[in-house]
């Protein structure tokens, strides 16, 4: 991943977090047929991801494999007319502000219906925690759900890098980020709140600030 400084994050705290709040990735892998891509929620738990899969996908026969896992925050479009400085000077182009965390690993694939119930368990505890009146497994026939543990497999990945592009516009002044800020604001699409909220931090924090220009954004 291109990685200007302006716009890495490093601190192990909130690359964890981004993974925890923003589960949904998406895996890929280098496999005989060439790069595949898959999507599925995961569970960060102690440096290892954990998720299943269909038995009928063909990951469940790449035990072993190198694999990169995506996971995606907020993102959006920004429009130069939201700069004050484009006002002034017009030397403004638009852009795309978005946030990613990228986990490189190793694939463990388990066939282990009871490691699987485990962890189907847990992750709907966690999902359904904020429900007025929350699902678990045991609402389920036993014989449906051990059918359904037949037909997937466990995956876990072993992280040994992660790293995080939080890009926020710190190759810019205050005055236009504050001027992203109140553009989200007023727009107010799907993902604009969160990612107003974390442009907003980014004018508190002296972490990831740019102490230049950065000539190429993306």
């Amino acid at each position: 991943m291109y990685q200007p400084s302006a716009f890495r994050e490093t601190r192990d705290e909130a690359l964890q977090d981004f993974m925890r709040v923003y589960p949904f990735a998406t895996l890929i892998v280098h496999g005989e047929g060439g790069l595949s891509a898959d999507h599925l929620p995961l569970l960060w738990e102690d440096g290892v991801l954990r998720g299943h899969i269909a038995t009928a996908n063909a990951l469940a026969r790449m035990d072993g494999a190198e694999v990169l896992v995506i996971f995606h925050g907020p993102q959006g479009y920004v429009s130069p007319n939201w700069y004050p400085s484009k006002h002034l000077t017009g030397r403004e182009v638009p852009t795309w502000n978005y946030t990613v965390v990228h986990a490189h690993g190793k694939l463990k694939v388990l066939d282990d219906p009871v490691w699987t119930r485990d962890l189907l368990q847990r992750l709907t505890q966690l999902h359904e925690a904020d429900e007025p009146n929350p699902w678990s497994l045991a609402d389920a026939p036993n014989d449906y759900i051990d059918g359904l543990l037949n037909a997937i497999h466990g995956v876990e990945i072993s992280v040994c890098r992660i790293e995080g592009k939080f890009k926020l516009g710190q190759n810019k002044s205050d005055a236009n980020r504050r001027g992203v800020i109140d553009g989200l604001q007023r727009r107010a699409r799907k993902d604009d709140h969160a990612l107003r909220v974390m442009t907003e931090q980014t004018l508190t924090s002296t972490h990831c600030v740019s102490t230049g220009p950065v000539t190429h954004e993306q």
